[in-house]
């Protein structure tokens, strides 16, 4: 059984681009408790989407915390940029790097947190070794590289084999509603990053407390 807070970090990658500021607010007074910043690089995903420069205006509008995913191969090169605009959590690829340990002390040494996220296809096992160095662990359940997609069921027994060895926040991206929340906190998740969920909804508010419930 999950014990602990269930948060919601809806997903700016579902925002309306040309009406972010609102969006922002719209969520901030749904009850969002963090936003989810995806960034992509056209290389180790297969789409562009923003960089430090839309970080720093969203930081100008928003006190939430902003859980940025660099879904890019070379994080380290991008880390203090990124926190220098305004991100409080970084979130790095196993896939993407091969000293995820350098990566997490760079983080850490601009006292900002440090997360590590997995692609479906990765086990769990190629992240045992740092899960003592990590504040969050975000596991995919979608493909990473674009919005929209159904969320891969595989995900769900990827959650209860971390929770099992991993006391720190796990995440889980991709697809999430109202249907299958309920599985993944469940499992062990206590984050959960829902993006056309939320953004789509008619009403913000219901659609976000849905999650939680």
């Amino acid at each position: 059984m999950n014990n602990k807070k269930i948060l919601v970090a809806p997903s700016l990658l579902s925002a309306d681009f040309a009406n972010l500021q609102q969006d922002i607010k719209r969520v901030e007074a749904a009850g969002a408790d963090w936003l989810h910043v995806d960034v992509m690089d056209g290389h180790f995903v297969p789409n562009i989407t923003i960089g430090p420069v839309v970080v720093r205006s969203v930081r100008n509008i928003t006190k939430l915390p902003l859980d940025v995913h660099l879904m890019i191969s070379d994080p380290a090169k991008y880390v203090e940029p990124f926190i220098k605009a305004g991100s409080d959590l970084i979130t790095f690829h196993i896939e993407a790097i091969k000293d995820p340990e350098a990566v997490i002390r760079l983080i850490k040494s601009f006292k900002k947190r440090a997360g590590v996220s997995i692609k479906p296809k990765t086990d769990t096992s190629s992240i045992k070794a740092i899960l003592d160095k990590v504040d969050l662990v975000l596991v995919m359940s979608v493909e990473p590289g674009f919005g929209g997609q159904e969320f891969i069921e595989s995900a769900v027994p990827k959650i209860k084999e971390l929770r099992k060895v991993y006391k720190g926040d796990i995440s889980v991206d991709g697809g999430i509603n109202d249907k299958n929340a309920p599985g993944v906190i469940e499992a062990g998740a206590n984050i959960l990053v829902a993006g056309n969920y939320v953004f789509g909804a008619k009403d913000m508010n219901d659609a976000i407390r849905r999650l939680r419930a």
